[in-house]
Order: structure tokens, then sequence, then C-alpha cells
């Protein structure tokens, strides 16, 4: 009788048990493959990080294959920021994106390749500034974020850092504040929409400054709002009103719009300081 020598595949030895640890690798590996162990990486490189609301970023989207071909769905990119959401008596913070665009459709990405993506990227007109005068501004951070399917799984990818400089009728308003003795102390993003203001993000930014020396005695702070759209820059000014001994502090508001094509031709100094006179003088301030 032919006997089999131990060991041989077909047997219960030692062969059985290789089979078994190569099905259970087998097993182990896709089950790491769903869980994107072992797949394509994502890289962006931005040509330049600067830009300004209504402009656009460039750059590339490196994808290199992983150890394993997979079926990519898409690339994109999203512009993301930190806003402050207001819930009933609490208030936190959170990562928001608002605006998206697909770098590419579906493609195959065999083992160990690479593909590079080329992008222009679209900054909406109400993207909020992140500098001023050259400096960050406090409180602000704004990225892009590259994203990538996979078999119905997202892979969020980098996160690179955005600075987002004023446009040129924004400069103007903010010089003018600079010029008057205003001084910027930090901003924020808050969920929600101004009454009265045509505004298509879920969003407004809120830059702060300390008073200028003639009216400090009149308001504790003023917080600067901007709107833009391709034609025109929307101005929200609020004036944080002192208190007295027998009166509470209140706030004033003052809305105004310019055209992009015509900021250069005012006195925004002079404009905004009469402006600042007017509304204090109306509510029977001093200063």
């Amino acid at each position: 009788m032919a006997t089999v020598p131990a060991g041989q595949p077909g047997t219960d030895g030692a062969g059985g048990a290789i089979e078994a640890r190569m099905e259970d690798m087998v097993v182990f590996k896709r089950l790491m493959q769903a869980m994107g162990v072992g797949g394509p990486s994502v890289e962006t490189v931005l040509t330049n990080p600067n830009c300004r609301p209504g402009g656009q970023l460039e750059g590339q989207i490196h994808v290199a294959g992983g150890d394993h071909p997979v079926d990519i769905e898409y690339v994109s990119l999203g512009l993301v920021t930190r806003v402050e959401v207001e819930s009933g008596d609490s208030e936190y913070s959170s990562t928001q994106e608002f605006h998206r665009q697909r770098a590419t459709g579906p493609f195959r990405l065999e083992s160990g390749a690479r593909r590079d993506i080329p992008f222009r990227f679209d900054v909406p007109w109400e993207t909020p500034i992140t500098e001023i005068g050259g400096r960050h501004l406090h409180g602000m951070t704004m990225g892009l974020r590259t994203e990538l399917e996979v078999a119905r799984a997202v892979d969020k990818g980098d996160l690179d850092p955005v600075a987002v400089y004023p446009l040129p009728a924004q400069e103007r308003i903010l010089n003018a504040l600079t010029q008057l003795g205003f001084r910027f102390t930090r901003a924020d993003v808050e969920r929600g929409h101004i009454y009265g203001v045509q505004q298509s993000l879920p969003f407004y930014q809120e830059i702060e400054f300390y008073p200028a020396p003639q009216y400090a005695r009149a308001i504790n702070q003023l917080e600067l709002t901007f709107v833009a759209t391709p034609q025109q820059l929307q101005i929200v000014l609020e004036l944080d009103k002192r208190g007295g001994l027998f009166t509470e502090g209140r706030d004033a508001f003052g809305r105004f719009s310019l055209d992009h094509a015509t900021a250069d031709r005012t006195d925004w100094t002079s404009q905004l300081d009469g402006w600042l006179r007017q509304s204090l003088q109306k509510r029977g301030l001093s200063f």
C-alpha cells in the first residue's frame, strides 16, 4: 500500500498547515487592501500658496500606486477653513469645506505606478482673507485639502496651508482704518448670514480692531466684514459701544458697497471717519 510522505500537499500534516496560513494571508491582505493599507498615496504641490479672493490656486497632484492595482473613482480638491458655530448657549469650532472641484474622473492605477495631475482651483470671491499688511491674521486658518476615493473609501490626503491676501478694494478700507489709528486684534469666521447682505457662503468673516484713540471713549471695538462679488465689495461695520454708568453698551451697524473698478477714486480715510463720527453723534455719544 503506497503512502504519501508527511508534509506533502493533500495531507493533514505540515503542508495543510502551510496552505491554511497562505489562505489566511490572502484574506488578511484583502482586508488590509479594503482598509486602504498598501493602497495609493497622494501629495499636492502648490505652485504658489498665496492667492486673492476671485483668483486661482495652481499646482499638481501626485498620486503614487501602492502594492496592488486600484480603481480610483475621483480625485478632488476642497478649500477648508475653521468656522465658529453658536448652538444655544454654547459655541464650538468646526472645520468646514466651502468650495470643491474635481481634478479627475475615474482611472485605474497599477501597482507602483504614478500619475501627475495638474490643476487650477478657483478661489471663491467671498473667501475670508488670512493676511493683512504682510502678516497673518490671528485666529484664521485656511487650507486646500486633496481627497481621493478608492472603492468607496475616501482618503482625505494632503491639507496644504493657503494664504489669502486682500483684494485692492479691501486693502483700501484696511489701510484707511490703520491711518485712523485702529489696531487689528483678531479675526474669525462665523456660521450664519448677515441681514440685508447678498451672501452665497454659509458663513462670514469678522475682523476685529481695537478703537482708534479718538473713538476710544465711545466704543470698545470695531468689527469689519467683507462680502465680495466680481463687480463690487460689500462692507459691514459694527461698533461695539461702551456702556455708561446707567446705560448698557449696544452695537451700531453701517453697511455700504463700492465697485472694484472705482475704489481708488474715494478718500476712504475721510469717508470712514465721517461715518463713524456721524454714527456716534446720532446716538448721543461723545468722543
